[in-house]
């Protein structure tokens, strides 16, 4: 499985962006997938989670309310809606593939894109 995050870029603050996470060589329509965050110097972050059918979603508490997870298993995409960005919302942003029960575990989450990069401005 390769997947590949897409729609970064420059946003001032109170903007919106939306990511997407597309899926090739496998489907990764039988699986929960999480978007994770790393800014330089912290450790990589745990965002939100959708199950495989998407019926179930998780956030963290940084950005439950302007954050929301969805995806197109037809597509093999999943998407992360990102409203009302602050400065401090910049940072590279991965998806990864989910095949354990913790979420916010980053260890259950095997394949991993490349990431995409979000600077928010002031």
């Amino acid at each position: 499985v390769q997947l590949v995050e897409s729609g970064g870029g420059l946003v001032q603050a109170g903007g919106s962006l939306r990511l997407s996470c597309t899926a090739s060589g496998r489907t990764i329509s039988g699986y929960a997938v999480g978007w994770f965050r790393q800014a330089p110097g912290k450790e990589r972050e745990f965002l939100a989670d959708i199950s495989w059918s998407g019926s179930t979603t998780d956030y963290a508490g940084s950005v439950k309310g302007r954050f929301t997870i969805a995806r197109d298993n037809a597509g093999n995409t999943v998407y992360l809606q990102m409203n009302s960005l602050k400065p401090e919302d910049t940072a590279v942003y991965y998806c990864a593939r989910r095949t354990g029960p913790l979420y916010w575990d980053s260890s259950y989450y095997d394949y991993w894109g490349q990431g995409t990069q979000v600077t928010v401005s002031s």
